[in-house]
């Protein structure tokens, strides 16, 4: 009997081992094939669609520029000079632009800032407007003018700065030019202005002649008696 029951153990520890020794590590190219097949149960269109929670419309936004020309657009640095702390802050930098409005030929300066977009500098170009060259720097204009840029018409004294020389005089003489398209139309607005006052002064001269005529008693217009 003892026997048997070594006999049996053997063979038990022997089944163990054949089942130890059949199984097998896994290869390298078995995780990769199961995480490439993991990656095209990802990539599979499963056919479903989800409808966005808010639908934007599409907004349109105005300049205000629309209907102006761009004849120059720079960089530059602007400084308003303050009256109360008697020194110049800076305003910000971004792109200046000179614009002429395409029918009434109005030239203006703008100037947003380059981050924010916000207006730092807005107002008509006159032509009484001068440049002058800032103390110690080629590369700065300095001037006056009414502005508009917080809202309010307001006079300022502006200081503008460029990068390099050229870019200064370049803003120079798009200025001046604006400033004389400026000064030829204010001359043309006031010969049409003089040539109309002088055709209404001319209609109501004529007019009131044609009324002293209209009110002139005739000789032979009067009843026989009277001229009698």
């Amino acid at each position: 009997m003892a026997g048997l029951e070594e006999k049996e153990k053997e063979k038990e520890v022997s089944g163990v081992e054949e089942k130890v020794t059949t199984s097998r590590a896994p290869t390298e190219e078995e995780p990769a094939a199961e995480e490439e097949a993991g990656k095209h149960a990802d990539e599979e269109d499963t056919g479903a669609q989800i409808a966005p929670i808010v639908k934007l419309e599409e907004v349109v936004i105005s300049t205000g520029e629309e209907n102006e020309d761009v004849l120059l657009d720079i960089k530059a640095k602007l400084y308003r000079f303050d009256k109360d702390g008697t020194q110049w802050k800076e305003r910000g930098v971004g792109q200046v632009k000179l614009l002429e409005h395409k029918q009434t030929k109005k030239v203006r300066l703008l100037m947003r800032q380059s981050r924010t977009l916000k207006i730092c500098a807005n107002h008509m170009v006159l032509a009484s407007t001068t440049l002058q060259e800032h103390a110690g720097s080629d590369k700065s204009w300095v001037w006056h003018a009414p502005d508009y840029s917080d809202g309010t018409l307001k006079e300022e004294l502006f200081c503008m700065r460029f990068g390099s020389i050229e870019s200064a005089h370049k803003f120079k003489d798009a200025f001046e030019a604006a400033q004389e398209k400026v000064s030829a139309k204010s001359d043309k607005d006031e010969e049409a202005a003089d040539t109309a006052a002088g055709l209404l002064d001319k209609l109501k001269v004529e007019g009131e002649t044609k009324d002293e005529d209209k009110g002139e008693t005739s000789l032979y217009s009067l009843p026989k008696t009277i001229r009698e």
